[in-house]
């Protein structure tokens, strides 16, 4: 008899099965890993580099901030230039300036005030006068006469400036009133379309 010779069966997988799901991972992390890395682009640098200092003051912290000024200022005068007018002056022209640009919108009107008020209130160390408070009074007055110019000077500036100031304000109000009146209907609210009769509606 003849005698058929048996093999064990040989599974060999199909070509177009499907890979087991942990393979097709590791072949997508294969891929991701041999792909060229991203480059995001680095961030721009801010515009303008850093900003000059722009404190809001009020009217009260305007007239402080001027007065402590220039009494500061004085006094470094009176060490450093020998109570020099002329330096004091000088040197009261951008305190008014920056009094002027640093209060804000709704005290305008007290830089101008503020600013003569705190010049007098600088001359106190440089108004050396004998004879107690009287003599000291005296030289104050003096020296205001003396330098009104430099008092009418910063005056002007500061007044100019708020006035620059008031009038940009009222002219952006303005533009915005007319944006939004433009944007408005006439009537009042948004128009909504008539409503159709029964006829209509077949």
């Amino acid at each position: 008899m003849e005698q058929h010779r048996t093999r064990p069966p040989q599974y060999r997988p199909r070509r177009d099965a499907p890979l087991p799901a942990q393979a097709g991972r590791g072949a997508s992390v294969g891929v991701q890993k041999g792909a060229a890395p991203v480059r995001r682009p680095a961030p721009l640098p801010a515009r303008g580099g850093r900003r000059l200092p722009n404190p809001r003051l009020t009217g009260l912290g305007g007239g402080l901030f001027c007065g402590a000024s220039m009494f500061l200022l004085a006094c470094l005068d009176e060490l450093l230039f020998g109570a020099s007018p002329a330096v004091y002056g000088v040197l009261f022209l951008p305190v008014s300036v920056l009094t002027a640009l640093w209060v804000r919108r709704g005290d305008l009107v007290s830089a101008p005030v503020v600013v003569p008020i705190a010049f007098a209130f600088g001359l106190l160390p440089l108004a050396g006068g004998g004879g107690g408070l009287s003599g000291r009074l005296m030289e104050l007055v003096t020296a205001l006469a003396t330098q009104a110019g430099w008092l009418y000077g910063g005056t002007l500036v500061a007044g100019v400036i708020s006035t620059v100031r008031k009038a940009r304000q009222m002219t952006r109000r303005a533009a915005q009133r007319r944006s939004q009146a433009a944007g408005t209907p006439r009537g009042g609210g948004p128009t909504t379309p008539p409503a159709r009769s029964a006829g209509q509606l077949g």
